[in-house]
């Protein structure tokens, strides 16, 4: 028996007339919406057993192990369920990083505007341009004129930005340590996407800390 199934009373789950309840499925690291599916008291008793996701197929009317086929299996690291006991959100671990049957990471992948990959954390947004503009630069592109800078431009604005985080603090100003913190940041991602680091990476161990 997981940890888990020791803290979720099974009993407050409210289910529909069929017996379903739906089941929001996010990765759990960044964020990302991955998947909307529906589990039954089975299916969820399952989940927390194995500690891998189960849900109910209705088109099939049976049991599915998310990833018995594919392979890309879902990895349980957390579940809660909102203020009317009768919705779940699960935090994952998504094998393979694909949760669609298309193939796409993320189900929710459609706009009107065309194909969009869903959006995550803002770092890991932010992340996502720096990596676009390390591999496709745009003229007049400040983080472009960064990475072409390489180590010796980008260890220096990151040693002058982390400067001013200490001044603002020193002054015990909000607005500015907000606002330096994120310049901090975000020349750090730049060093990230530079070197070849995946922010992912830097979850990752963060994860690993918090744990």
């Amino acid at each position: 028996m997981s940890n888990l199934q020791m803290t979720v009373n099974l009993n407050q789950i409210r289910y529909d007339e069929k017996g379903l309840v739906p089941v929001i499925a996010q990765d759990y690291l960044d964020g990302t919406v991955l998947m909307m599916a529906w589990m039954n008291a089975e299916s969820l008793g399952k989940t927390l057993e194995t500690g891998q996701v189960w849900y109910w197929s209705r088109s099939r009317q049976e049991l599915w192990h998310k990833g018995a086929t594919s392979g890309h299996f879902q990895n349980l690291h957390g579940l809660r369920y909102d203020c009317d006991t009768d919705t779940l959100l699960l935090s994952i671990e998504q094998v393979g990083d694909i949760a669609c049957h298309t193939g796409e990471r993320s189900c929710f992948h459609q706009t009107k505007e065309g194909k969009v990959p869903p959006s995550g954390d803002i770092l890991s947004e932010i992340f996502k341009v720096i990596c676009s503009r390390r591999d496709h630069p745009v003229e007049d592109s400040y983080t472009c004129k960064l990475l072409a800078g390489g180590d010796n431009k980008i260890l220096k604005k990151i040693g002058e930005e982390a400067t001013e985080v200490v001044m603002a603090c020193k002054d015990d100003n909000a607005e500015e340590i907000a606002c330096e913190a994120a310049d901090l940041l975000y020349h750090t991602l730049v060093a990230l996407a530079y070197h070849q680091v995946s922010l992912r990476d830097v979850y990752l161990e963060l994860h690993k800390r918090r744990s």
